[in-house]
């Protein structure tokens, strides 16, 4: 045998070994993705049937309590948005077996358009079901547009030491303008209309655009004002400093009309609904959805990383 024809074998060899090498990986890898998706079809399912079972127990067609969390900011996208809490809301009084519905607050405010759209809710629920009763319970603060919310209700209980108020509007930001001179840094804005960089930061302050934004706030500030009197009626002790966005505590509040009594959700239940079962029906992302999401993310990365190296040539 010669030398060329020894070498030209020992290529194919190594060729040959290459090769069965790559097909083991590539079958090792799709082994792996497969058995992903078969643990992932199963804990589906699993977590449907846990799911499901939960969701049972809550329409077993006992009298109870229906409670709705609003805990958080109130802003769009949040677990307080006017979305979820409505979506809560409607569930609750459809329910035939809801004999009172509490609205448990933690809040310290949050959007003026979601609180109000929250607030009509309410009203309209308590006009088309006047047989259930609406109470907003609030536990360490019920502040700004988590009062504007709570006054929506039949009555309102709070702990001693809560934080009950700020009947109020604000508008903030930042002015960089003498930074910018100090580093040297020129600002150009160009706009097409003569409000549209209206309260921009790094220009210096307008004092039209003052008046304007004040102006807008003290509206949104009467509308919140109106809210509260119409969810008070006769119960408010108005005082010259009501709606200056001061704070007061649970027991203060009881004595100036903004609250009703002391009480928990428990207590409340017991107590004024009568029906100590609760329910809750706040809108929460479930077992499946929590599990759908993070596997979902997983899997994509792994398939993710599985196609990379396919493409790769790991093979």
């Amino acid at each position: 045998m010669t030398e060329n024809g020894g070498q030209w074998e020992r290529e194919l060899v190594t060729r040959l070994a290459g090769t069965a090498l790559k097909e083991q990986r590539r079958a090792r890898q799709w082994g792996i993705f497969f058995k992903l998706l078969t643990f992932a079809y199963i804990t589906f399912l699993l977590v449907m049937f846990v799911d499901w079972e939960g969701r049972a127990d809550m329409a077993s067609g006992k009298k109870h309590t229906a409670m709705v969390e609003l805990n958080g900011t109130i802003a769009p996208g949040s677990d307080a948005s006017a979305e979820k809490v409505v979506a809560a809301l409607q569930a609750a009084f459809k329910d035939k077996n809801t004999q009172g519905v509490v609205l448990r607050i933690n809040s310290p405010g949050g959007s003026p358009v979601q609180s109000q759209t929250i607030y009509d809710e309410m009203r309209r629920l308590r006009h088309k079901y006047p047989q259930v009763p609406l109470y907003a319970v609030v536990e360490d603060i019920c502040a700004s547009g988590g009062y504007f919310v709570a006054a929506g209700a039949d009555r309102i209980y709070v702990g001693k030491a809560s934080i009950i108020g700020s009947i109020g509007v604000l508008m903030n930001g930042f002015g960089f303008t003498g930074l910018m001179d100090k580093l040297g840094v020129e600002r150009r804005l160009i706009t097409a209309g003569k409000n549209k960089g209206m309260l921009d930061p790094f220009s210096p302050v307008d004092e039209s655009d003052v008046k304007y934004a004040r102006e807008m706030v003290d509206d949104i500030h009467q509308q919140f004002i109106a809210v509260v009197r119409e969810g008070r009626g006769q119960r408010l002790k108005e005082t010259p400093d009501m709606f200056s966005g001061l704070i007061w505590t649970g027991q203060k509040s009881v004595e100036l009309g903004l609250a009703d009594g002391i009480g928990s959700l428990e207590s409340v239940a017991r107590d004024v609904v009568k029906a100590e079962d609760i329910v809750d029906y706040t809108q929460k992302e479930n077992i499946a959805e929590k599990v759908a999401r993070r596997f979902g993310a997983a899997a994509a990365t792994a398939v993710m990383e599985f196609a990379l190296r396919y493409s790769a040539g790991i093979r």
